[in-house]
Parts: structure tokens; C-alpha cells; sequence
């Protein structure tokens, strides 16, 4: 066992920046797909003080495996994939990287709204077959449409700051937000339903929103809406959105998550045509892959000389 106390990157790799700010710690990797067997084998064997989370999933027997445990530190922004209620029963601090992918996943948010809406996939296909549809193609223009957005935290209101400068009428449903915006009107779930033109999903997963997009949400929406996801997979009823796309309840969906990850193949949504896709890569840049490294590495050090000084 190291002489130094160790942090484990459920991850083949971190910034270096991030790992300047770890230099007094042993930086141990777990691979670009660690298993749950995985990690309790690397934590019985290290005893971590403190993990970093890029891939796979948390459970309460990997925080069992790791007595030394002081803090789980997401490498991003959503912390589904970690057993919150376990870490919490055992004194483990949860925390996140709030902010540090906002300005990327905002912009995945902003290409696959203007993608829908400019049926950029289809044209591009089209055109590189040689065809030529000026005469019989007409796109979505978003100046003056309603924008609906489920989260209105770091990235939700970066995207919604995006979509006003383009004329956008935005409202927003987020029961925790404070102090948004002149430009966010705040509504109720039902309203973002009822009177968008496009929906955005910018919220975490949570057992209570699993499925939040179904069939009966989406019968609420106007026909023909637009509809992105780059928050969590598990909010959408792949299904029944498929359904809504093939009867044109839905004009379009751009997705950036998947209910499995990676996504399995065959999927229901390969090959349609009006759903555009991308492999989770929302908050991968360069950019933001410095911000997470660098805002999880300074949550660890934050939690470890808290616990350190209370101790």
C-alpha cells in the first residue's frame, strides 16, 4: 500500500492540471470502463481517500471496500451514478463539479436545436447523394418560438441566454432556481408542456423525473415539437418517444444521452431519420475537460482539509 494517501479516478486519465493539485496524493486509475468488481477490488487493495468519478457507477459496496473514504468527487455535473443515500449513511461527502462543463454541454444543447430545426443531418445527406430540394424544403425558423426548459442550473441557463439572443421567448421549470434572469420566465412542468416550441432537458436523474418525457407529456406538447436531451438518458421513454417522432407528435429529437451507455446496437432510434444523435459528448472539449478535472481535484482537497481539521 502507498506511503501517500490515495484518490481513485474511475478513469484512464485526468488533466494535468488536476493532477498538480493531487501531487501530495497517489493518483490510482480504474480504466475507461470500470465494473463495480473493479473498484472494490482497487479499493481494497488502496483503501482511497477519496475517489473521482468519470465512468461507471458508485455503489454502496464500493464505498464499503474503502474505509478510509471521505469524498466521492464527480468529474462533471451529474452524480446519478453515484449511491447517494449510501455515501450520506456513511459519512461520504458527494460532490460535483458544478459549472465546469456549462458552456460545452450548452452548446451540444444549441447544435442539436439548430440541427432539429434546420434539418441539417437530412440536407447534408441529401445533398451528398445529389440532390438539390430548394423548392420543396422548408425549415424551422426558432426567432419568435418558444423555448421550454426542464433545469435551469449552471447549463440551463447558459443555453437559455444562447437561445434569447436569437429571439427566443424562454421559460423555465426548476423548483430550486433563485434569482434567474429578466429573460427566464419561470413556469410549472405542465406549462413547459402546453406551450413549447422546442423542450430542453438541463436536470439532473432523480427516482422521482425517471421517464418525465412519455407518452402522456408528450400528448400535452403542441404537435411538431422539437424536442433535445443532454442531461440524463433516463429522463426519456425511448419508446414512447420513438412513437411520437413516427406520428409527427414530435417534429424532431436531438439526443446527446441514452437510457444504456454506451448505447446497445441495434437500437430502436437507428435510422430515424428525425432523430439526431451523439454519443454523450456534450461536455467532451478540451476545455471542459481541464474545467471537471480541475473542479473535482479542488472538491477533494476542499472536503479532505474539512474533514482533516474536524477530525
Amino acid at each position: 500500500m502507498s506511503q501517500r494517501p490515495v484518490v481513485i479516478v474511475t478513469g484512464a486519465d485526468l488533466a494535468s492540471q488536476a493532477l498538480d493539485l493531487l501531487k501530495d496524493f497517489e493518483v490510482v486509475y480504474a480504466g475507461k470502463t470500470p465494473q463495480e468488481a473493479d473498484l472494490v477490488a482497487l479499493c481494497r487493495q488502496h483503501d482511497p481517500v477519496a475517489m473521482i468519478v468519470r465512468y461507471g457507477k458508485v455503489p454502496a459496496s464500493v464505498m464499503d471496500a474503502a474505509p478510509s473514504l471521505r469524498v466521492i468527487s464527480k468529474h462533471g455535473s451529474g452524480t446519478d451514478t453515484i449511491d447517494k443515500e449510501a455515501a450520506k449513511a456513511r459519512g461520504i461527502e458527494v460532490r460535483a463539479a458544478v459549472g465546469a462543463n456549462a458552456a460545452a454541454v450548452a452548446e451540444q444543447a444549441l447544435a442539436l436545436v439548430l440541427a432539429c430545426a434546420k434539418s441539417v443531418v437530412q440536407l447534408d445527406e441529401r445533398m451528398h447523394a445529389g440532390h438539390w430540394d430548394k423548392a420543396t424544403h422548408k425549415s424551422v425558423e426558432l426567432n419568435g418560438r418558444t423555448i421550454g426548459l426542464v433545469g435551469l442550473g449552471a447549463i440551463g441557463q447558459r443555453f437559455a441566454r444562447m437561445c434569447d439572443a436569437m429571439g427566443m421567448k424562454v421559460i423555465g421549470f426548476d423548483p430550486f432556481a433563485k434569482d434567474l434572469p429578466s429573460y427566464i420566465q419561470p413556469v410549472a412542468l405542465d406549462a413547459i408542456w402546453r406551450e413549447s416550441d422546442v423542450i430542453s432537458l438541463h436536470c439532473p436523474l432523480t427516482e422521482e423525473n425517471r421517464n418525465l418525457v412519455n407518452a402522456q407529456t408528450l400528448a400535452a406538447c403542441k404537435r411538431g415539437v422539437i424536442l433535445v436531451n443532454t442531461a440524463r438518458g433516463g429522463l426519456i421513454d425511448e419508446a414512447a418517444l420513438l412513437q411520437a417522432v413516427r406520428s409527427g407528435q414530435v417534429m424532431a429529437a436531438g439526443l446527446d444521452s441514452f437510457a444504456v451507455e454506451p448505447m446497445t446496437a441495434p437500437h430502436i432510434f437507428h435510422g430515424e431519420a428525425n432523430i439526431v444523435l451523439s454519443p454523450h459528448i456534450g461536455g467532451v472539449t478540451s476545455d471542459a475537460y481541464v474545467n471537471m478535472g480541475v473542479g473535482a481535484a479542488k472538491n477533494v482537497l476542499d472536503v479532505l482539509a474539512r474533514t482533516t481539521e474536524s477530525a
